[in-house]
């Protein structure tokens, strides 16, 4: 039985990887604002003051999702579902690099649909584990969906920025 300080060691723990890559992310991103407010945007892109709220609801999110299969499974038990989590966070953290730091359109576009493909193999696993921990994995999909499909559009309405 797990004591609820190591539970709590533990929530600290998964919360602190996910936003140890949410700033290896942000490193890229250092420029996003100006950056993003130069290129031409579809007219449903977002404003740029709303990534950064919706990224840290997410990264939240996503860190207690982590956290319920750890608890659940532990480590041992648990090592190729959380690889998989720590896969796919390894692909949302090279998307800024690769968008914003590089300016390598089509290949951020690559990466976020690899990203996606882990995102649905990482809440497959997690919902099998723990219906909440998928659960809180759903929102996530939805925003890197959009996010997807506006990489695309952005990349396409840039190619001389993007290309």
């Amino acid at each position: 039985m797990v004591s609820v300080r190591q539970q709590l060691v533990g929530l600290m723990l998964w919360l602190g990887v996910v936003f140890v890559a949410a700033a290896l992310g942000a490193l890229a991103s250092v420029q996003a604002g100006s950056f993003y407010a130069a290129l031409q945007r579809p007219s449903w892109a977002p404003p740029g003051w709303l990534f950064g709220p919706v990224w840290t609801l997410l990264y939240t999110m996503m860190g207690f999702a982590a956290w319920l299969v750890w608890r659940r499974l532990g480590l041992r038990a648990g090592r190729l579902v959380l690889a998989v989590f720590l896969l796919q966070l390894f692909f949302n953290g090279l998307w800024s690099w690769l968008f914003f730091a590089w300016s390598l359109g089509v290949w951020a576009f690559v990466d976020i649909v690899l990203l996606l493909g882990f995102i649905i193999a990482n809440l497959v696993l997690f919902w099998r584990v723990s219906v909440w921990a998928g659960a809180l994995l759903l929102p996530y999909l939805l925003w890197v969906l959009f996010a997807a499909a506006l990489n695309f559009s952005v990349w396409q309405l840039n190619p001389q920025l993007l290309g």
